[in-house]
């Protein structure tokens, strides 16, 4: 099946998230991955330890930069020395696209550091659409946007996730990354059909999807990356994979990591339903 036109890096196949943990058995035994995932925000640094390791690893591997303070969503302006640390940063990486969430998390300069969901409203689709063309035509790589997990719902909402989702990235003309993990939880929070969610989304416009796991509790879901992949996570996955075609797919697990070997092999079991995928495709 072909790339669609935000996904020019179908060659890309699975990658996991490049985490401290890890370094030494990457840096000494070299693993085959396909590409790693960088937290943009973890080598906006002027130097020290973090860019002598990534320029280590650049050496062998492929990296795409992944951001978790854009606050896309946030109604203040873009902050400018961020955006020029980010663009040395895309200048050092040479990251073929750049990810960050669809979600506010700023007010007057100060930061919470979280994620958090925003009013489904036209008005804030007009605000974020112009955010992220702003920063795609600063930093000048394509640009993707991530779904995320929520566990709370604002009345003032004039329509759907997806709905608002689409809205977004229409106007913005810009790429989705699809977090399917996110979307199981959101929906088991929400009581909304996850399928019916990717069937709603422009899926010509999925340039990456994230899997996870996450924690079971008694009312809710909470987005942990600490476990591995849920069967129906599974299932979303090989189903969004069925709409987009072959898409650079990537692992999360960001708490209580195991070893890089059990990571890396839960990130490879993706690539048996990429496989079926091209097997139906070609029938």
């Amino acid at each position: 099946m072909p790339a669609n036109r935000f996904n020019g890096f179908s060659d890309y196949g699975v990658g996991i998230g490049l985490r401290v943990a890890h370094y030494g058995h990457i840096l000494s035994e070299k693993p085959v991955v396909d590409w790693f995932e960088i937290i943009s925000e973890n080598f906006m640094v002027d130097g020290g330890r973090p860019l002598h390791i990534l320029d280590q690893i650049l050496e062998q591997y492929r990296v795409v930069q992944h951001g978790v303070s854009m606050y896309f969503g946030s109604a203040e302006r873009l902050n400018r020395e961020h955006l020029k640390k980010l663009k040395r940063l895309v200048k050092r990486t040479q990251t073929p696209w750049l990810s960050d969430h669809l979600c506010w998390g700023s007010v007057d300069g100060r930061y919470t550091h979280d994620l958090l969901p925003m009013p489904y409203t036209f008005a804030a689709a007009k605000v974020t659409a112009r955010k992220i063309r702003q920063t795609r035509d600063f930093l000048e790589v394509p640009i993707a946007v991530e779904n995320v997990s929520s566990y709370a719902e604002f009345h003032a909402s004039e329509m759907t996730e997806w709905e608002f989702l689409s809205e977004v990235v229409e106007r913005a003309d810009c790429g989705i990354l699809l977090d399917v993990n996110n979307i199981y939880v959101s929906s088991r929070n929400h009581d909304f059909d996850p399928v019916e969610y990717l069937d709603s989304v422009p899926i010509e416009r999925v340039a990456q999807i994230h899997i996870a796991g996450h924690s079971k509790f008694r009312k809710y879901i909470l987005d942990t990356h600490d476990h591995p992949v849920i069967d129906p996570v599974w299932k979303l996955y090989a189903h969004a994979i069925h709409l987009a075609g072959t898409t650079p797919t990537l692992l999360e697990w960001d708490a209580r990591i195991p070893s890089f070997g059990e990571v890396h092999e839960e990130a490879l079991k993706a690539n048996q339903f990429i496989e079926r995928c091209c097997e139906k495709a070609a029938v």
